[in-house]
């Protein structure tokens, strides 16, 4: 198949594998949801009974006192004792296959093909890291929210879009399915597109 170029009347050759993937739903689902869940730093702890340092002797004796039994001060019931349920460092990672990491990724950028919200161009670069340069070229492509995917990081590419709202600008090493799903449109320069389609085939 061929993709239009914005800046240019030639089109730019592509592979029918990559850009017009079947869209998989319950995969893109998956590598989503594994990916989320590797983010999470997993690190809440909390002491229990046991790691509570204290309580080996037994506060009163058992009977004759008129109080309720206790064993111990680090006793869950008692201020300054350890959590009935203690929360441990936790690992949320969820395996996915190299597979079908790349089989969502195809899925995702076929559809965003489908949907004409892949804009791919010749070259898309800002002389100055500017700011202001930069929104004046995103107005031109009529979208404000946008991933702006290149071969290589430029510089001043990527200083002008950080302080810009729903604007993300990586190289194709950086793509995952997170960011490709949480914009508008995606940006894809010809070099990058070639580098992605080599990657996914």
């Amino acid at each position: 198949m061929e993709l239009q170029l914005h800046d240019s009347t030639a089109k730019l050759s592509v592979s029918d594998a990559v850009f017009a993937a079947e869209y998989n739903e319950p995969l893109i689902h998956q590598v989503v949801t594994s990916y989320l869940a590797g983010a999470r730093a997993g690190t809440k702890a909390q002491k229990s009974k046991a790691m509570v340092s204290g309580g080996g002797k037994k506060p009163w004796k058992q009977k004759g006192t008129g109080r309720a039994r206790a064993g111990s001060i680090r006793s869950p019931l008692w201020r300054g004792g350890g959590k009935t349920f203690a929360a441990v460092p936790r690992d949320f990672s969820q395996k996915v296959n190299r597979k079908m990491y790349r089989g969502a990724i195809r899925s995702i950028i076929a559809e965003l093909a489908r949907r004409n919200h892949l804009i791919v161009a010749e070259h898309f670069t800002v002389d100055a890291p500017r700011t202001k340069g930069l929104l004046e070229r995103l107005r031109a492509l009529g979208s404000s929210d946008i991933l702006i995917v290149t071969g290589e990081l430029d510089n001043n590419l990527f200083l002008s879009a950080r302080n810009i709202p729903n604007v993300t600008v990586c190289d194709v090493e950086a793509i995952n399915p997170v960011t490709l799903l949480s914009h508008e449109k995606v940006l894809m320069t010809a070099d990058a597109v070639k580098k992605l389609e080599a990657w996914l085939q």
